[in-house]
């Protein structure tokens, strides 16, 4: 099977695409490690991505797309992937249709409420990156972390006004995917809300192997 996971920020994707590749044993993708991957080998590509980056700006969707493609040429996608991160516009969604084919887009849906709920609670550890959630996974002792006793705080992105900034940048830019595949009958809506291993339960029942 391949997949496309969509959802916003905070819907948990990221963590439910690892633990549905390792259930199907399939590559977990996602543009973020491509890129990193392409820039630490120095490809032509990674070169490329590294200038722009380094220059503050955005990655275009030519590069974008090419390194996506050549990614998912790779052997070890031949009995399917998930790619999570890709595609975040329309444009890039008819690029993928020209080199791939997709058997579901996967939309992990979660109000913006729930969505600044999950995200406003999280700290990180300043030392070794270990997450907490101050309702739902609390430290042992508060603002220490449970793995090393590093100072745990909150990032940036992570404070309800750049919650919010990053749900009107989804909405705006890649929600309109959801229509999209949802037109072309591939679209496959899963309720966010609930634990991550209930939420990837109900995509094993889904997608039984």
């Amino acid at each position: 099977m391949n997949f496309i996971f969509l959802g916003p920020p905070g819907a948990g994707k990221g963590t439910l695409a690892k633990e549905a590749a390792k259930f199907y044993n399939i590559p977990h993708i996602s543009t973020g490690d491509i890129f990193r991957e392409n820039i630490k080998n120095q490809t032509e590509l990674g070169k490329k991505a590294k200038a722009i980056i380094d220059a503050g700006g955005l990655v275009s969707d030519e590069i974008t797309i090419d390194l996506v493609k050549d990614r998912l040429s790779k052997d070890d996608t031949k009995n399917g992937y998930i790619l999570d991160g890709f595609p975040r516009t329309i444009p890039q969604a008819e690029a993928l249709e020209k080199f791939a084919k997709i058997d579901a887009a996967v939309n992990f849906d979660i109000e913006d409420e729930a969505v600044v709920d999950r995200l406003g609670g999280r700290v990180c550890c300043k030392d070794c990156g270990q997450m907490f959630h101050v309702k739902t996974m609390p430290p042992k002792v508060a603002g220490k972390c449970d793995k090393c006793g590093g100072e745990l705080y909150t990032r940036d992105d992570d404070k309800p006004e750049s919650i919010q900034n990053r749900l009107v940048v989804y909405r705006n830019s890649t929600a309109p995917l959801i229509d999209f595949y949802r037109n072309k009958n591939l679209l496959v809506d899963i309720d966010a809300k609930p634990a991550p291993e209930k939420v990837l339960e109900i995509f094993k029942q889904k997608f039984a192997k």
